[in-house]
């Protein structure tokens, strides 16, 4: 049994993180600013921390100390900088929830494609980069600077059930009411990974004996245009696709860029098939809307 803290596990695919560690048997405290309800009852213990507050969470973490730190909350520079600070001594590992969007868009990213390590460093909070730079410089200064092991993971972008961003859920509900979908690049292949599977790699990379970055997706890549063939062959509707407008779907920014994950598979990580992921949540989104 492990002792673990995680920054940030009650919505999503943390969640999901601490539903996966409690079925592991750990003994887990959940930080988080207390805003929003968790369903796990007295199976784990809690703090009320905001994380970007240095002071405070020393306080808050004053004679205590984890096997592992799992950070979810992790944005810029400056929170990565209080973490290196706050848990010195106080930490076997950390596991900081990155992003593909470290990377230059492209095909079949590689860790290496992104340098942390040789990252020049600018200080600041979130709000003063965008969210791609402040995950890079946040990777650097832990990479650089941490006096404990670290591990990056580079998520695609997370769907599920519980997706509160509901950028999948776009498609859905526009094609089913009818409403047009402005797609500039249909054929656009992206990576994506499922909050469950997330949550459970998440548990993983604490457990296993690793360390650095590392790229995290399901098995296999999708193009926009095939979440809406699928979406039309299930409802029998047919979408409104546009060029120009002002109902931009999701992603639509963000197409051709793909990871590959071959580091993970190669350490034993059985990643899901991502095509029949991607029906299984479609269906549940097609089911839910009226």
């Amino acid at each position: 049994m492990k002792k673990v803290l995680v920054l940030g596990g009650t919505r999503f695919f943390g969640k999901q993180l601490v539903e996966a560690l409690l079925q592991e048997g750990h003994d887990i405290t959940i930080a988080t600013r207390g805003f929003t309800e968790d369903s796990f009852g007295d199976t784990v213990k809690r703090i009320v921390v905001d994380r970007e507050d240095e002071k405070l969470l020393e306080e808050r973490l004053e004679g205590k100390s984890y096997d592992i730190v799992y950070d979810n909350l992790c944005y810029s520079p400056n929170a990565a900088e209080i973490i290196c600070k706050v848990l010195c001594g106080k930490v076997k590992k950390y596991v900081m929830t990155s992003s593909m969007a470290v990377y230059e868009p492209a095909l079949g990213l590689l860790e290496e494609n992104f340098n942390p390590y040789e990252y020049a460093i600018t200080y600041g909070n979130r709000n003063d980069f965008n969210y791609s730079e402040g995950k890079r410089l946040a990777e650097a200064v832990l990479f650089q600077h941490a006096t404990f092991p670290v591990v990056a993971v580079r998520f695609p972008v997370v769907i599920g059930e519980n997706d509160y961003t509901k950028r999948l859920q776009f498609y859905v509900e526009h094609v089913v009411k009818q409403e047009p979908i402005v797609v500039d690049h249909v054929d656009g292949e992206l990576s994506f990974i499922h909050e469950k599977e997330a949550g459970e790699f998440l548990a993983w990379c604490g457990m296993e004996n690793m360390e650095g970055p590392m790229n995290a997706c399901s098995n296999g890549v999708v193009s926009t245009e095939e979440i809406i063939r699928f979406i039309e062959e299930i409802t029998e509707r047919k979408a409104l696709i546009q060029e120009a407008g002002d109902n931009i779907a999701p992603y639509n920014e963000v197409t051709n860029c793909t990871l590959h994950n071959g580091k993970a598979r190669e350490l034993g990580f059985p990643f899901r098939e991502l095509k029949l992921e991607m029906k299984n949540v479609l269906h549940h989104y097609i089911n839910t809307t009226k």
